[in-house]
């Protein structure tokens, strides 16, 4: 197929700048002597993982059970799933889970919940393997840090049917702050703690082999820390409006990592006061406060305008798109735009190379 033969809307992956940007990552972590587990939230597509792992990762971070159930059924391994497990009838598809995949592993930081896991992992006749969460400030789970997570660590290592294997600490707060000097700032003060729990870990006789945290805006800071043993980015793979916009080590935009995701679309309507293109809210991420932004075609602004239409906004008349005319944007959030699609389209140059599936589309259970 070549890519003009796409029907849109559609999303795209240019492989080219996806297999740079995995060199890349791949490149820099070994450098620092740590490791990488990136996050399959971004995409929740088992191909996409493949190639990761391929290009050096352990495996993946995976933000819910169902995708991790999907990762491991299409033969990915090296799991991490990032949020505590605790429903009954999740807990008992983790332990099924580790049965299949036992190298899984899963985040604690409730008393109870360990509790739980140790018991239905006794009686399934598995090991889970658990990373305690500790709170660095970013509001959504986790222990505090230094004794609350010590307390949680050592509750877990007393449980036969428990593997401690260290820590995890996400500093998502961080993520996005602008301006390199200011993100650093940031996330070494957020970090800190977490550090420090480990440190007390290590006074207590726990395994701390792994300490999990970090971000695709934060790459090239965390890993600074000699603490950090791997980092979960995700994100660096495809790229995005919202992370090109926090700035880079030397300039005003991200350019680390190419923007490598796109949505195309077709212009379906055109009139004397707009013009319109078939993608809408059912296209893009909403999550934002801007919108998509045209790939190097220039002469309007895009707005949305309902479930399945774009409005564009002429800014220079003599450019004004032809009816017929595809476009591609960039995605304002890559990980939600993901989301909508059942598969992405992996074009080198003109030619549609393959259509890989977004098999864990919607698995947010």
């Amino acid at each position: 197929m070549h890519r003009d033969e796409i029907p849109t809307p559609a999303l795209l992956l240019d492989i080219d700048r996806f297999e740079r940007n995995l060199t890349r990552m791949a490149s820099h972590v070994r450098a620092a002597g740590k490791h990488l587990r990136p996050h399959a939230k971004t995409h929740r597509c088992p191909d996409i993982a493949k190639r990761q792992v391929a290009a050096g990762a352990l495996g993946v971070a995976c933000a819910k059970l169902g995708e991790a159930e999907v990762m491991a059924r299409a033969g990915v391994r090296g799991l991490l799933i990032t949020t505590e497990v605790v429903a009954p009838s999740a807990v008992r598809r983790l332990t099924r889970l580790a049965g299949e995949a036992p190298d899984t592993m899963v985040v604690i930081d409730h008393p109870d919940n360990v509790r739980a896991l140790a018991r239905a992992a006794a009686e399934d006749g598995v090991t889970l393997n658990v990373l305690v969460d500790v709170h660095v400030g970013a509001r959504r789970t986790g222990t505090e840090p230094g004794e609350p997570a010590l307390a949680i660590g050592r509750l877990a290592a007393e449980q036969r049917a428990l593997r401690l294997r260290g820590l995890q600490g996400y500093a998502g707060q961080c993520a996005h702050v602008m301006g390199w000097a200011a993100r650093r700032e940031a996330s070494h003060a957020s970090m800190a703690p977490l550090m420090d729990t480990r440190a007390r870990f290590e006074a207590a006789g726990l395994t701390v082999e792994i300490v999990a945290g970090g971000s695709t805006g934060t790459y090239n800071i965390d890993l600074e820390l000699p603490g950090l043993t791997e980092l979960q980015a995700g994100s660096y793979c495809v790229m995005d409006l919202d992370y090109r916009r926090i700035g880079g080590r030397t300039g005003e935009a991200m350019t680390d990592f190419e923007m490598a995701l796109t949505v195309v679309a077709t212009v379906v309507s055109v009139a004397a006061d707009r013009v319109m293109v078939d993608a809408g809210l059912k296209a893009f991420s909403t999550d934002k406060p801007f919108p998509p932004e045209a790939v190097e075609r220039a002469g309007f602004e895009y707005g949305f305008a309902g479930d399945e239409h774009g409005r564009l906004t002429l800014t220079d008349p003599a450019r004004a798109p032809k009816l017929g005319e595809r476009i591609e944007f960039f995605p304002p959030h890559c990980d939600p735009t993901f989301n909508l699609y059942d598969r992405v389209h992996v074009v080198r140059g003109t030619k549609v190379e393959a259509v890989w599936d977004i098999a864990a589309r919607g698995r947010s259970d």
